[in-house]
Formats: structure tokens, sequence, C-alpha cells
């Protein structure tokens, strides 16, 4: 019997709880000088290893394409190294599905692998249509049972959502833009000498924001001997339910603004969920789902920026991965103060496609319904078009940068791509076809030259 091994650094996250673990580390903080400790993956390498003393098989599973992506024939090959004295007999087979399971080719052969040899086995699979496709490659010989997951894409530019954006979907965020306005902010800075440096300021940021509702988080500025120096801006946003803290780095040109949103870290007073609930609180109400108010935090977070006189206020990146991807998209499509766009692995992207497609957050979005008397799962639907990424997409007029992950398990590169081809104007994606939630230094690193780059920082 097949057995499904993935190494766990790399497998299918299978829970909400392992969002804690990774959505610091995909706040992006690429542009920032080495001194600061970030957690980046590196592209694993192709291989499933299983290892017994100096005799072993393992395996390289290629997509034969740097990003994973085809016109038309896909192209895979499957590598296996022998390094028992004995021969290894069984099969290879896999089994290519849609992004929601559909099986769409199939193909199992015998193998007999020579003692202390390698061998490698060439697929094409012709005629796909547009689309994201899973691979399970699964090996099973006299002394090794395993499966390897890739995925690949055909035309993703052609990829389009069949929903559209609802016709009031700007008048309604105009509405809580226009609530948001009406709220004095009665900002607070309050520096915090033992966290400072010897080259930064910290201070921790303090604001009213949509429903009187207090919201914090830290601010980190260079010392600098000009008095009359004005910086420009990384405004970090949150990854689902993760305590964001101040970012201190060496650059001497940017400050550094990581903000907690209602209901996140430090601003939990009025909303303190458990962690699981706290993406279908109030969902059964498009005017009081609790997005509604995190959204209008980021923009809360742009006035305080545009209040500080040290700011460059035509020189902002927003940027954030997972909920915080989805954050600085909404608020890049909906604040055009914002300079620059930079999301990785966005959650809530074309969210109708998602069903179907991955188990959270719809799973507990259906948990929360089902104890809802009178509420259907179809009408938290309808709510949600006012809150999928896709939808905000189509109003960014900032450079954008977007990266995914071919493996995400919550992000899948279809439900990525509607958003990615959504957007006008300048934008560029990042594909990572070996990785899951999660980008890799490559992309940490583009974004750093591409920031410095836009507001002439050298």
């Amino acid at each position: 019997m097949n057995q499904l091994r993935l190494k766990p650094k790399y497998n299918m996250l299978k829970n909400t709880n392992k969002l804690l673990i990774i959505a610091f580390a995909l706040l992006t903080i690429g542009a920032v000088r080495p001194a600061i400790a970030q957690e980046t993956e590196k592209e694993p390498a192709e291989t499933n290893d299983k290892s017994g003393g100096d005799d072993e098989v393992s395996t390289v599973l290629t997509i034969n394409n740097k990003d994973g992506e085809f016109s038309s024939t896909a192209s895979f090959s499957f590598e296996i190294k022998n390094t028992y004295n004995t021969n290894q007999e069984g099969t290879i087979s896999y089994n290519i599905t849609t992004d929601k399971g559909q099986v769409v080719k199939t193909l199992s052969k015998p193998v007999n692998l020579a003692k202390k040899s390698t061998s490698k086995y060439d697929f094409d699979v012709p005629n796909l249509k547009t689309g994201f496709y899973k691979v399970n490659m699964m090996i099973n010989v006299s002394d090794y049972d395993d499966t390897t997951r890739r995925a690949f894409g055909i035309r993703p530019d052609e990829i389009k959502s069949q929903y559209a954006k609802p016709a009031d979907f700007d008048q309604f965020w105009q509405t809580a833009k226009d609530e948001l306005a009406k709220v004095k902010p009665n900002y607070k800075i309050t520096e915090i000498p033992s966290m400072n440096t010897e080259n930064r300021k910290v201070y921790e940021i303090e604001m009213k924001s949509l429903d009187n509702l207090t919201i914090r988080g830290y601010m980190t500025v260079p010392i600098s001997k000009n008095k009359n120096k004005k910086f420009s801006v990384l405004l970090g946003l949150p990854g689902y339910q993760v305590k964001l803290y101040p970012i201190v780095g060496l650059d001497p040109d940017l400050v550094i603004i990581t903000l907690n949103t209602r209901g996140q870290g430090t601003s939990r007073d009025v909303i303190h969920t458990e962690r699981d609930a706290f993406i279908s609180y109030h969902i059964e109400d498009k005017n009081k789902y609790v997005m509604r108010g995190v959204i209008m935090d980021c923009v809360r977070a742009v006035d305080f920026i545009y209040a500080q006189p040290n700011l460059r206020h035509d020189q902002i990146l927003a940027t954030g991965g997972s909920m915080g991807g989805y954050l600085s998209i909404a608020l890049a499509g909906l604040d055009h103060r914002v300079t620059l766009c930079s999301a990785q692995n966005p959650i809530m992207s074309d969210i109708r496609n998602l069903v179907g497609a991955v188990e959270w957050p719809i799973n507990d979005i259906k948990k929360y319904t089902l104890s809802k008397p009178g509420v259907t799962f179809d009408q938290v639907l309808n709510n949600l078009d006012y809150y999928d990424t896709k939808n905000f997409a189509t109003t960014i007029k900032c450079p954008t940068i977007l990266g995914l992950g071919l493996l995400d398990p919550y992000v899948p590169p279809s439900n990525g791509y509607a958003v990615f081809n959504s957007m006008h104007g300048d934008k560029h994606v990042m594909v990572f076809k070996n990785l899951a939630h999660e980008v890799s230094q490559v992309y940490k690193d583009y974004e750093g030259r591409w920031m410095r780059d836009t507001f002439g920082l050298f």
C-alpha cells in the first residue's frame, strides 16, 4: 500500500494553528537590511529520501519549467536512485487532478531498478485546459514506498474568476471610509527606551479606528543628525492571529511600522476571539463582519503616516503575507495613497472558488454558519463577495508584486492568479513551484531592491 510521507517542512499544512508558525515570517521585511532576523524558506530540493544506513532509495520529481507553467503540454521527470545491493522491483505511477480533486489522467508502469543504479523517467501530458493541476507521483518497490506531490499550471495568464464583483462594491467601501473619517484618531506615540538600539528609536503607536476601537502597533525610526530628514515607510500588516512586534534594522532611510489590527496582538481589548473563530466573527452581516473594521484599521494606519511630518507621504510600501497579503491588496485597492503593494499568498482569494478546494477557512466558516439559526452558507458567500481579494485587486493603481506557492493549501494557485489577472497596470508575480504557504528569500531580496529603486534609496 502506498503511503504518503512528505517531509514535514514542506508538507501541506493541515490546520489553522500552523498559520501561527508561518504568518509572521510572511510579513515581508526583505526591504530592510540584513540586521533584521527573519524566517524565510529556501525552495526545497525536489526529493523524497528514505535513509536506512548506507542503503536507500531516493527520488527526485522535477516539473520541467522554472515556474511550473506550460502553454499546453506539461512535462515532468522522475529520477530514482537505488543504493541497495539488491534490485528493487515494483511500480511507479502518477495521478493528475484539478485543484478540486477531479482526476484528469493516471498512469502506472512496472519498474525493475538494478542494484546501485539511477533511473530517470520522463512524462509528457498534452492537451490540458487552462488551470492548475496537482501531481501525485508514487513509487512502490521492494524496500521503498512513497508519494511526492507537485503542481503545475497551463496558461495561468488566462485564468479569470467566474464570479463578478458586486455592483455596489465601491459604494460599500466608500461608506466604510466615510464612517472612519468621522472617528477622531487621537494618535498617541510613546517611546519605549528599553527597546531602542544604537541606530533606532522604538515607539508604540496607538489610534482610534472604525467603531471607535483602539488599535496599536509599533514604529521604529532611524536616529539621524538631520532633524529635517523625512523617511520612506514600510507598513507591515499582520498574518492571521499573529502578534506583530517592532522591527529594527540598520536601514537609515526607512521607518518601519508594524500594525496590530483589531483582534490581533496588542489590539485585542474589545475583539478577543479564539483563534479559529476570528475569521467568522459577525460574518453573517457584511456591515459588521470583523474584516470590515480590520481593513479600515489599515486605512487608519495610512492616516497616521500622513499625520507625521517626518514621514514621506509619497513613499509608502504596504506589505504582508497570508492575511497580511490580503490586507495589503485590500488597502492598496481602497486607498490610493499607498505607493507600492507587496502581497504574498493572500488569503480570501476568489472566495467562492475556494469551496471544494481548501479546508481553511471554508470549514470554519461553515461550522460558524451552522451555529447561527436562519443563516445559510449562501448568504455568507454573498457577504464575502465584498471581502474577496480579487475584487479589491481591480482598483489597485500602484505597482504591485504578488508571491504564490504552487503547493499552497490555503491559496490554490488558480485562486492566486484570479487575483493577479484582476489587476491592471504595473504588476509582477513570483511563483515558487515547490513551496506551500510561503515565499523564498528570492522574493524578499526582489522586494527590497524594487522598493529601494522605486523610492530612490541608494
